[in-house]
């Protein structure tokens, strides 16, 4: 099996350091395999993504000296082609409407839950039939409905980053309460999700070995799991480390000072870039 990976960053922004070395890494392995790096635009986020930070990305990547394997993939384009799999999981019984805003949300855990974690939906919709469903609702995944469908059955994903490498399950306890009832098309959008169509893509591309950054480690149970559930195949994940600032925080795009273009405006070379990342 030929070795497919890809580098898929949201254009909402510009590219930093972190953004960087995740590129660089992903298409070295891809290269050192022989293999295929492909380039995605995660560009659901319609009110945040522009075409001229699109535009800033290639040019960065370009300037760096890295190349991608055919077409540039853009979700935004293919939105509605999702939808299927949401209509799978309403067949399967897995979707529920939720009408709850963030301040909701808020308040009903601000109450002392037993055995649930703050950052997890109360699960005050719950109850709600898909009749239910009103404009503006978002659809939710029922986790212990799913969780009860793939009972006994394998669900599990190989890592081979250094810091969590091997063979990781499910546990399901663990997803009640770390995951819960995550909403798979987000409300008043029509648009699914961004963790589900980036794994729905990872399957379509034909991607072999996703490489992110590890602060995505945990998120990678959710997409493994919402794989299974609709019996496609599973790639492997490899998790580097981060690229932090003197503080030790992760970058993040508000990070302009440590911009790509930035640098390069100031006179580094690619071959700069990869030092600064600790790959030289």
């Amino acid at each position: 099996m030929t070795f497919r990976t890809r580098f898929a960053p949201s254009p909402t922004g510009p590219l930093h350091l972190g953004h960087a070395y995740s590129a660089i890494v992903a298409h070295d392995m891809a290269r050192a395999a022989g293999g295929e790096f492909l380039l995605r635009m995660e560009d659901t986020d319609l009110q945040r993504a522009k075409p001229e930070w699109d535009a800033a990305v290639i040019e960065d990547l370009s300037w760096i000296g890295l190349s991608w394997d055919g077409p540039i993939l853009r979700q935004s384009e293919h939105l509605n082609g999702y939808n299927k799999y949401l209509e799978t999981f309403e067949s399967m019984g897995l979707l529920y409407p939720c009408s709850c805003s963030r301040s909701d949300i808020r308040a009903a855990l601000a109450a002392p839950q037993e055995g649930v974690a703050h950052d997890v939906y109360p699960g005050t919709c719950k109850g709600r039939p898909m009749e239910s469903r009103k404009p503006g609702d978002a659809l939710r995944l029922h986790l212990d409905r799913a969780l009860a469908r793939l009972s006994g059955q394998s669900v599990a994903f190989e890592e081979t980053g250094e810091a969590h490498r091997g063979t990781h399950h499910l546990d399901p306890q663990r997803a009640l309460q770390e995951i819960g009832d995550v909403v798979l098309c987000r409300k008043g959008e029509e648009i699914i999700a961004y963790f589900l169509a980036s794994a729905l893509d990872d399957v379509h591309q034909g991607i072999t070995h996703v490489v992110r950054g590890e602060d995505l480690f945990d998120f990678t149970q959710l997409q493994v799991l919402l794989l299974t559930l609709l019996d496609l195949p599973v790639p492997v994940y490899h998790h580097h480390r981060l690229i932090r600032d003197e503080a030790g925080k992760r970058l993040a795009k508000r990070d302009d000072a440590r911009a790509i273009s930035k640098y390069r405006a100031e006179g580094a070379t690619p071959q700069d870039i990869r030092r600064m990342v600790g790959l030289v």
